[in-house]
């Protein structure tokens, strides 16, 4: 029942988690599109303008240089998205990677770590990302946006290396994303709504807003939109073992961080008009070279296997989560339905258990059964010679 609770638990959170996430991303997404579509207006005090057709209706948008008039009799603000977004987020960080740190975090052919110790560093490892983006932004270096851009790229890079030494590729990933989307909802709390609090007060005493507090926004706004793709990479990488499992994983997150980020640079400059198109063939063309990269290699396939053997190694390494009724502690189902009683089913999955235990090695995680690196090797020959099992 514990395990059953657990899943409902999992499944709601994870629910909450993405509508919260597509409500935050979603108007993001749409201001920015906003600010790069206004057409300017005749109105010395209007910035922009904007004539939009929805849902059946006419909407007209303004945007002022500074601040309205006289303070509206209603203001929405967006926050609670961002907030709830990282509230759901760290819920299930916790739930799934530090609650379950053995199997989801912790690898000790990366680095033999304790519970709490991989949970220490985990934690840190979000403090420590949000404080040196903060001290960047708020240095001299935050003046030049260019400087500050190839400065962040180069400490995500090591960032991502540092990570896989220390965790798992799927704690690893999802530690980059979630140290990401810590720095998104830092903006949020910590510059972008307290200046616009300063802005509403300044207009509510009758004076004219500091132009800082709307640059500063709108430059934590910008750093917001080109994290998007990145984070929600990572969100999904627990799916896709040969990007976690590879042997150069830091190589591959740091590639699709810049893929991600040219990608969405295109679609911002697509918004302003006449976008070049180096941006999307950059990015479009550094997946395709991490296609080519880390497709799997092949292995000696001349030496026969019987499938006696396979269905051994299966047997004591696999079948505790892969069966009708999973042994594994906390287990109710096989995992993504993935069954390995019989060797019809065994030989069913051939290709994913290639992908994932052979190529990535993602599985067992965490290598909790301790397969050995022959045994990889046997299942390798034994897929690669046809798979058989008669």
């Amino acid at each position: 029942m514990e395990a059953y609770l657990l899943d409902w638990l999992n499944l709601l959170a994870r629910w909450a988690h993405l509508v919260v996430g597509i409500a935050w991303i979603g108007a993001s997404f749409y201001f920015i599109w906003l600010d790069n579509h206004l057409e300017p207006s005749a109105d010395s005090k209007i910035a922009g303008d904007l004539w939009a057709i929805h849902g059946g209706g006419f909407y007209h948008a303004e945007k002022f240089k500074g601040a309205p008039p006289q303070m509206p009799a209603r203001l929405h603000w967006f926050k609670w998205e961002a907030y709830w977004t990282w509230i759901t987020g760290f819920f299930l960080l916790v739930l799934v990677y530090y609650a379950g740190a053995e199997m989801y975090l912790i690898d000790a052919a990366v680095m033999p770590l304790s519970q709490p110790a991989a949970i220490g560093i985990g934690l840190a490892s979000l403090v420590l990302g949000l404080g040196v983006y903060e001290a960047l932004c708020r240095s001299p270096l935050g003046r030049n946006d260019a400087a500050l851009g190839a400065v962040m790229f180069a400490l995500l890079a090591v960032l991502a290396w540092g990570l896989t030494q220390v965790f798992g590729g799927r704690g690893a990933f999802i530690h980059y994303g979630a140290i990401l989307g810590t720095i998104m909802v830092g903006n949020v709390a910590h510059v972008i709504i307290p200046g616009q609090r300063r802005m509403v007060a300044a207009l509510a005493a009758g004076r004219a807003p500091d132009p800082k507090d709307g640059a500063a926004g709108k430059q934590r706004s910008v750093h917001n939109t080109y994290f998007t793709l990145p984070v929600l990479f990572t969100m999904i990488s627990s799916h896709y073992a040969f990007t976690f499992g590879a042997s150069w994983n830091w190589l591959v997150l740091v590639a699709l961080t810049l893929a991600g980020g040219l990608i969405r640079v295109w679609f911002v400059m697509r918004h302003k008009g006449g976008a070049p198109a180096w941006p999307l063939a950059l990015g479009v063309g550094l997946l395709l070279v991490l296609m080519f990269s880390f497709r799997p290699k092949t292995q000696d396939k001349a030496l026969p296997v019987k499938f006696e053997d396979v269905k051994r190694i299966v047997d004591a390494r696999c079948l505790g989560c892969h069966a009708p009724k999973p042994t594994f502690a906390g287990l109710v189902a096989a995992p993504k339905g993935v069954l390995l009683d019989t060797p019809e089913r065994i030989r069913a999955q051939a290709a994913t258990i290639y992908a994932q235990t052979v190529a990535a090695k993602a599985m067992p995680p965490g290598n909790l059964t301790t397969m050995t690196d022959e045994e990889r090797a046997l299942l390798a020959r034994w897929i690669l010679s046809g798979a058989k099992i008669d």
